[in-house]
């Protein structure tokens, strides 16, 4: 069953935020994933949001998306996004 990485971001470092973006997308296709959705700015319809940018990940499976946040590939990227951005990482199966 599909499952859904859902990112909430905040950037504070476009410098470091940028390197980031660059090492995270081998990171998810090597574990089956690809990008949905890499937007900002995000238009408001109903509601409250106060957000800079959204990510949306989809994988082939909850364990694949774990495995892939869990990975050392990811981590070592995260690692580089430290002090970059603040972010809110959910993860839905559908």
């Amino acid at each position: 069953m599909p499952a859904f990485v859902i990112i909430e971001v905040d950037i504070t470092d476009q410098e470091k935020y940028n390197a980031y973006k660059e090492l995270t997308p081998a990171t998810v296709s090597a574990y089956g994933g690809k990008f949905v959705l890499r937007g900002n700015p995000v238009k408001v319809l109903e509601g409250e949001w106060d957000h800079e940018r959204l990510v949306m990940l989809k994988f082939p499976t909850k364990e694949k998306a774990e495995a892939w946040y869990n990975s050392e590939g990811y981590q070592h990227a995260k690692s580089v996004r430290g002090g970059a951005a603040k972010a809110k990482f959910l993860l839905i199966e559908s």
